[in-house]
């Protein structure tokens, strides 16, 4: 028989998509059972302008479907996609109603006879494991002569739900789980378009292909469904197995990452080592890279310095929470203590962590809330990791769905709730409707209410808080700090949030939104329609409010003070990210200035590239942060910094300092999220003015003659010019001055 399996459409535009494993797997052993199968990915086909979102698209899946002459249609859902699988299995059923529509995936797996009593469309729920039922199914189907004769050819094939000839719903036994991993086939990737067609749609600069290391889960995390749907049973395939499919993806489908889909990959060491050291072995980690989730418990210094040899690029920590008491409702037993140590370790290592959260789960109280920002600040200050904050999200299969089905809410869209918006950013109004026909159904569309805080709260804490542990996170902790310090003495008045992280985040975000009503010209009683907080939001006012707050402590005045660094450290962070924006020039400066030859005189600062000094040291600042150090104060001793962001395509340079003009580099280097990277140089005075005089107006003799009165009085002119000839090519060496500008500079230098 032929079966089409469909992947139903999804679309987030801050995600890319890859090759649905899942499907691929079930149609390689279909084949391999002598059956035909098909697959299409209408995620993909959305992403290639095939299928256009609206109200047709549900109608166009089913058409595509239908066109591949199929005796049976089978769609892997996920929670997001419940909706969407549903509203293709009616258009197949309205266009040809003989047509055997099947459904299997976690999320069928747990609600399989709400399923079938709710929708009439859908004949056939495969439950758990696929590769065995999927084959059975099959060989069932193509013996039966028609639809009338389905349910008693299915009584013999384990893991199925469908509707006897009388309408009732018949459960056969569950399947055993596959002893032998190995024993699968490779996955034929023969069933769907080339790697390099999921990478030009996403626009990634690599083929990325989705490696299955193993299957299960031993937890009870109450808000996931992994380990019911595996029967907390764990397998994996063996290391040999893995880096054999490795290779036949380079090799022969130009695969050069890999996402290792296995949440337990580094639960046991030995079976990590193995695979580390059979990746090495055979050159992958030369060519590829990859990426893995792993728990904080189950890696060390050690292992992550192996793992990176190996060719790992990116990992996934699942925090969920800094509340002990939420970690014991959660069911994890992690210790939270030990997360800035494992992140400093993966950073250490050049490992970029994405550090997973969860906020609102049903009795967290505010403080259980702020105990969870307060930790992934402290774990941002490290630099370079990707924080993510979700909402607790519903899945069919938990504990949160087995005890709180009957107090789903419907208000916000959390994380797993996105990637219908299929008119005009919205969805669907049929779509809307069916989610509210049915909350046991399409739980992940519906919210839990929490004890402590307002879901809509919660809501814009989950967007918008990611952005600032990106931007501001080391300023954000210390207002904080600053003000629970604050708070706590006598008769304080409560002029910074207590300290509350979320509280504190509140009244930035009204703050951003009085001053964007400002801007706009608008009354401060206008009702406020923006949107979700922008990096350039961010970037524009958060110097501001953070001297607001310092004002209304009292701490905003003397630098002597507690917690004077604050705002330094507030101008430090946008410095940061100035140096990233692309500059323009004033009017009036420049090289193309009205005079301006168009080429530069002399040394021109690199795009990039920007001077500033601060009243503080604010690289020691920031490694006693990393350490672990909140002092509440730095003596007055004022530094000079160097902020370089290498993304602009600047030339080529040596690295090579120079006392003369560079200090320490202070280390606070990392990604922005587009490929670059930021370096920051401590500077004498000396190297701050030079730079400052790079404009591209000023040769280097004009430069030496500016600054000899200053740093050079005891040198003779000729060797103070020869001292600053040594510092253009110096900064050429860090690229800091552009070499066209440098050569400009030495033609123009008399000997």
């Amino acid at each position: 028989m032929r079966m089409t399996l469909a992947f139903p459409p999804f679309h987030l535009g801050s995600l890319y998509n890859l090759p649905p494993l899942g499907i691929i797997n079930l149609a390689t052993v279909l084949r391999g059972r002598g059956h035909e199968a098909a697959v299409l990915d209408f995620v993909l086909d959305i992403r290639r302008g095939r299928l256009a979102p609206g109200p047709d698209m549900y109608r166009d899946c089913a058409r595509s479907i239908l066109d591949t002459e199929p005796d049976a249609a089978a769609f892997s859902a996920q929670c997001a996609t419940y909706p969407a699988l549903v509203r293709i299995a009616r258009e197949l059923k309205r266009l040809r109603p003989s047509l055997p529509v099947i459904v299997g995936g976690h999320n069928a797996t747990f609600v399989d006879r709400e399923t079938l009593a709710a929708v009439p469309e859908i004949d056939i729920v495969a439950r758990g494991e696929g590769e065995e039922t999927v084959c059975g199914l099959a060989d069932a189907l193509a013996g039966a002569r028609g639809s009338r004769e389905w349910p008693e050819a299915l009584t013999g094939v384990r893991g199925l739900t469908f509707r006897a000839a009388d309408g009732a719903v018949v459960r056969t036994p569950e399947r055993a789980l596959l002893r032998d991993l190995d024993a699968l086939p490779l996955p034929d990737y023969s069933v769907v378009q080339p790697l390099s067609a999921y990478r030009e749609a996403c626009g990634l600069s690599r083929s990325i292909a989705v490696l299955e290391v193993g299957r299960g889960c031993p937890h009870a995390c109450v808000y996931c469904s992994e380990s019911a749907f595996w029967r907390r049973r764990v397998r994996t395939f063996s290391p040999g197995r893995i880096v054999s499919e490795m290779r036949h993806l380079r090799d022969g489908h130009g695969a050069d990452c890999f996402v290792l889909s296995f949440d337990q990959f580094t639960a046991d060491r030995e079976f990590v080592r193995a695979f580390c050291e059979r990746v090495m072995e055979e050159g992958l980690h030369e060519e590829t890279s990859w990426y893995c989730i792993s728990r904080l418990d189950t890696v060390d210094d050690a292992l992550l310095g192996l793992m990176r040899e190996a060719g790992l690029e990116s990992m996934c920590y699942g925090i969920d929470s800094g509340s002990a008491r939420t970690l014991s409702f959660i069911n994890k037993r992690i210790d939270p203590d030990l997360l800035q140590t494992r992140v400093a370790e993966t950073t250490k290592h050049g490992i970029v962590p994405t550090l997973s959260f969860i906020v609102g789960f049903p009795d967290e109280e505010r403080a259980d809330v702020d105990a969870t920002l307060l930790l992934a600040l402290a774990c941002a200050v490290q630099g370079n990791v990707s924080p993510l904050l979700q909402m607790p999200t519903v899945l069919a299969g938990t504990k949160l769905h087995r005890d709180y089905a009957d107090r789903l809410a419907r208000e916000v869209d959390t994380y797993f709730a996105l990637g219908l918006e299929f008119d005009h950013g919205r969805r669907l109004a049929e779509d809307e409707a069916l989610i509210a026909s049915n909350p046991a159904l399409f739980s992940s569309f519906y919210n839990l209410p929490c004890a402590g805080m307002e879901l809509a709260e919660l809501g814009r804490l989950s967007d918008a808080f990611p952005l600032l542990l990106n931007l501001y996170p080391r300023t954000f902790l210390l207002l904080c700090l600053a003000g629970r310090a604050v708070a706590a003495e006598p008769a304080a008045a409560d002029t910074t949030a207590g300290g509350s992280p979320s509280l504190l985040f509140a009244a930035f975000l009204d703050f951003v939104a009085a001053r964007e009503r400002e801007q706009r010209g608008e009354g401060t009683g206008t009702e406020d329609e923006a949107g979700p907080l922008t990096a350039r939001q961010c970037f524009e006012h958060f110097g501001a409010f953070a001297q607001e707050i310092m004002d209304r402590a009292g701490l905003g005045f003397d630098p002597e003070r507690a917690w004077a660094h604050v705002l330094e450290l507030a101008r430090y962070e946008s410095a940061g990210i100035r140096a990233a924006r692309p500059r323009q020039e004033a009017p009036g400066h420049g090289p193309g200035a009205p005079g301006a030859s168009g080429a530069p005189r002399g040394p021109l600062v690199q795009q990039g590239v920007l001077v500033q000094r601060f009243s503080c040291d604010i690289p020691q600042v920031i490694e006693d942060m990393r350490a672990g150090l909140w002092r509440e104060a730095y003596p007055a001793e004022p530094v000079n910094l160097a902020f370089a962001y290498r993304g602009f395509g600047a030339g080529n340079g040596d690295g090579n300092g120079s006392g003369n003009i560079s200090g320490d580099i202070s280390g606070d280097a990392g990604g922005d999220g587009a490929g670059g990277e930021l370096e920051v140089v401590r500077l004498n005075d000396f190297g701050r003015m030079y730079l400052e005089l790079c404009d591209g107006r000023h040769a280097v003799p004009e430069i030496a003659a500016l600054l000899r009165p200053l740093f050079g009085e005891e040198l003779s002119p000729s060797a103070f010019a020869q001292t600053c000839e040594d510092a253009a090519r110096t900064f050429r060496s860090l690229r800091f001055v552009t070499a066209d500008s440098i050569t400009q500079a030495m033609e123009d230098t008399p000997c």
